[in-house]
C-alpha cells in the first residue's frame, strides 16, 4: 500500500522534476559549457578555454567598474532595506488599531510590477516637472537634483527606488513573523527587573531575532547583487554607465551584443560571487546567530 502511495507522489512530482531538469538544470549546464565557447547564435560555438575569463578580468574596460558600482549599491542598499523593514516590522507589531490596514498599505508598493513601480518614480523624479523636485522649490532649493538624469545622483536614485520597494514586502513581514514568535514570558520577566526598553531590544529582540535576520540578509545581499530591472527601466544603465550595474553587462553582451559565451561567463562569475559571499555569511553566522535552545 505504501508503494503504491509512493508511486503515485512520484508520478505527481513527475512534472516538476522534468520541468526542473529540462528548464533550469539543463540551462545551467549549457551555460557553463558556452562560457568556454565562443558562441554568436548564428555560428555553432567554438572552444576556445579561458579566454573569456581573461577578456573579463584583463581586458573587458566595463566589467571591474560595473562589479565595483554593484557593491556599492549593495552596500547602500542591504542596511536601509533591513533596518527600514525591521523598523516597520517593530512598528505593526505593537498591536495597535488599525494594524491590519497598515501592514496592507505598507505591503502595497511590493506587488507593484518592478517595471510599473520604476516609471512611476522616474515620474515622480522628473527633474522639471517632477512632484519631488516641486517641493524642494517650494521650500527654497534653487537647484533641486537631477535625480535619475545626473551622473552625481542616479546611483543614488536606483537605491531609494529599490529601498521603498523592499522596505514593506516579503523582509518586513519575515521579520514580523520572526517578532510574533518570541515569547512574551521573556519581555515579561525583563520589565519586572525594571529593563527599559531599549533594553529589551538589545537584550531580547535582537538575539532572538538573530536568525531572521541573517535569513533576511543572505537574501537582500543575493538582490541587490543581482539588480537589473530599476536601472535598466529608468535609466538603461546611464547617465555615463553611473547605473551600468553587472547584471546590465551579462545583459547587453549576450542579448545586445550577441556575445552569448562570454554572456556566460560573465554569469558564471557572478554565480560564484554570490556563493562565495553566501558561504561567509553562513560561516560568518557562528558568531552572531543565536538559536532558541543553543
Amino acid at each position: 500500500m505504501q508503494t503504491h502511495r509512493a508511486l503515485w507522489g512520484y508520478l505527481f512530482a513527475l512534472p516538476w522534476v522534468l520541468g526542473l531538469i529540462f528548464f533550469f538544470g539543463g540551462p545551467i549546464l549549457a551555460s557553463l559549457y558556452f562560457g568556454f565557447t565562443e558562441y554568436a547564435i548564428l555560428s555553432p560555438p567554438k572552444f576556445i578555454g579561458l579566454a573569456n575569463y581573461d577578456r573579463a578580468f584583463n581586458k573587458d574596460d566595463l566589467f571591474w567598474p560595473s562589479l565595483g558600482r554593484t557593491f556599492l549599491f549593495t552596500l547602500m542598499f542591504v542596511p536601509s532595506a533591513i533596518v527600514g523593514s525591521l523598523a516597520l516590522a517593530l512598528l505593526l507589531n505593537q498591536k495597535l488599531k488599525g494594524t491590519t490596514f497598515f501592514r496592507t498599505l505598507f505591503y502595497i508598493p511590493h506587488l507593484i510590477p518592478a517595471v510599473a513601480l520604476t516609471v512611476l518614480w522616474m515620474a515622480i523624479l522628473q527633474p522639471r516637472m517632477g512632484p519631488v523636485n516641486a517641493v524642494l522649490r517650494a521650500l527654497g532649493v534653487a537647484d533641486p537634483p537631477g535625480w535619475l538624469a545626473t551622473r552625481d545622483t542616479a546611483l543614488l536614485s536606483v537605491t531609494i527606488i529599490n529601498v521603498w520597494a523592499a522596505v514593506g514586502g516579503n523582509t518586513m513581514l519575515i521579520f514580523l513573523a520572526g517578532l510574533q514568535g518570541i515569547p512574551n514570558e521573556y519581555y515579561e520577566a525583563a520589565s519586572i527587573d525594571g529593563a527599559s526598553a531599549w533594553a529589551k531590544f538589545r537584550k531580547i529582540t535582537l538575539p532572538m531575532l538573530s536568525p531572521t535576520i541573517f535569513f533576511n540578509l543572505v537574501l537582500a545581499i543575493i538582490a541587490a547583487l543581482k539588480v537589473f530591472t530599476t536601472a535598466w527601466v529608468a535609466t538603461q544603465g546611464g547617465p555615463s554607465y553611473a547605473t551600468w550595474f553587472f547584471v546590465l553587462h551579462i545583459y547587453n553582451e549576450a542579448f545586445q551584443n550577441f556575445r552569448m559565451g562570454y554572456g556566460s561567463a560573465l554569469a558564471w562569475i557572478l554565480a560564484v560571487i554570490l556563493i562565495a559571499f553566501t558561504l561567509i555569511q553562513v560561516y560568518a553566522s557562528r558568531k552572531w546567530v543565536y538559536y532558541d535552545g543553543d
